[in-house]
């Protein structure tokens, strides 16, 4: 899990009510994303789409999305959907050829087991995230100062004294106990920065740069790279319970980018830009979001999504799970090119909410950064899902 890293400033999509044909041309909003208004894909409508065929797969988009879908499956077998769009048992036919189904004819079998569906009124708006890669050492040492924490054994679940007990419903939020055992909320980002857990929360490397360090936050996962060349790989392994504030959103209402600030560009790069030439007041900007990730190293060939496997780039995307089941093909059609195509919702984000919300993954490296940093785009988006979802869809309705 993770939050959206490229423009986590940007308003979140709406759902908005299905129309029976989605099979025509699909208009696209040109104002900014609401706030989400309904809960689910089964609140918002759906609506069939043209023939996956129609869609005009590309072979190597969609052999690549043909190995992350069966990297997915022995999730997608078992998994609950919070979307309402299909069961379990729904994809076991799709799993099951897809065991053997020959990447040569991979846009056959999109096309042969699957039927795409809108949800909502489908305009679709993504934006993008990456692995990064920052400099730490296991060690701490000259110019490595930062702690990269792993989870610390103080933080749980409990409910404040002040919640009345007829009022704690749901999950308890994360917190403390104090001296006296009262729980608490937990250090914010500015008390750990301060050294509220220093020799209490086990550290798993210790970064140089804290802007580096904050974002990668933000993405969720990375790789820290130390000075002797080796690679430590980290993922999302919890959070202190604090709300999440997105600084490029307080900067741009603060007249400190796009338009009217040349300077910095409404992008993940003019945020960091900014960060760096102004030091005091970049520490104070990302002192707003109280929120601070804690991670755990990981093993394999690739950071892991949501749905437990690893995410590939240009194939693995987050959605929101109430809105497009984990694990199912999504199909994009974007102002922007690079982002067209076919891909496997493996992923999730704080920052991902509602119908048609998108953040686009695009691996490791400088050109991975530099298009998820950029990646802003609209267009539509359909949901492919399994023949038995469709049919029993189609007589509920």
């Amino acid at each position: 899990m993770r939050n959206s890293a490229a423009l986590a400033f940007m308003l979140m999509l709406a759902g908005c009510a299905a129309i029976p044909d989605a099979s025509g041309p699909i208009a696209t909003s040109t104002v900014p994303p609401a706030a989400p208004s309904v809960t689910s894909a089964a609140l918002a409508g759906i609506a069939r789409g043209p023939a996956t065929v129609a869609l005009g797969l590309g072979q190597k988009n969609a052999a690549a999305a043909l190995a992350s879908f069966r990297e997915s499956c022995p999730v997608l077998l078992v998994r609950e959907d919070a979307s309402g769009l299909a069961d379990p048992a729904d994809w076991r036919a799709a799993c099951e050829a897809a065991r053997s189904w020959p990447a040569l004819r991979s846009a056959e079998f999109f096309a042969a087991h699957f039927a795409p569906v809108r949800v909502g009124e489908g305009g679709a708006f993504a934006t993008g995230y990456y692995e990064p890669e920052i400099l730490a050492s296991r060690a701490r040492r000259p110019g490595f100062d930062i702690p990269v924490y792993a989870m610390p054994p103080d933080l749980e679940r409990g409910w404040p004294q002040s919640v009345p007990m007829a009022e704690r419903e749901g999950r308890a939020p994360l917190g403390r106990r104090d001296a006296g055992g009262t729980f608490v909320s937990y250090y914010s980002r500015a008390e750990i920065e301060d050294g509220a857990i220093e020799g209490h929360a086990p550290v798993i490397a210790w970064a140089a740069d804290p802007v580096e360090l904050f974002f990668l936050q933000i993405q969720g996962s990375g790789r820290l790279r130390t000075p002797e060349g080796d690679v430590i790989r980290i993922g999302y392994a919890g959070q202190n319970g604090r709300g999440y504030t997105s600084i490029g959103s307080v900067m741009r209402e603060r007249g400190l980018l796009g338009d009217g600030a040349a300077q910095y560009p409404a992008s993940m790069q003019g945020i960091m830009a900014y960060l760096r030439e102004n030091p005091a007041e970049g520490r104070d900007l990302m002192r707003m979001n109280e929120s601070w990730v804690f991670f755990r190293e990981l093993t394999g060939d690739g950071p892991l999504g949501a749905l437990g496997v690893p995410v590939r780039p240009r194939v693995s995307v987050a959605a929101d799970p109430r809105f497009v089941p984990l694990g199912a093909p999504v199909w994009l059609d974007l102002d922007r090119d690079e982002a067209d195509g076919l891909w496997i919702a493996q992923d999730t984000g704080g920052a991902i909410k509602g119908a048609n919300r998108f953040d686009t993954f695009w691996g490791a490296g400088e050109q991975a950064r530099a298009t998820a940093g950029t990646m802003s785009a609209r267009g539509r988006a359909l949901v492919l899902l399994p023949g038995p979802a469709i049919e029993r869809l189609e007589q509920e309705r």
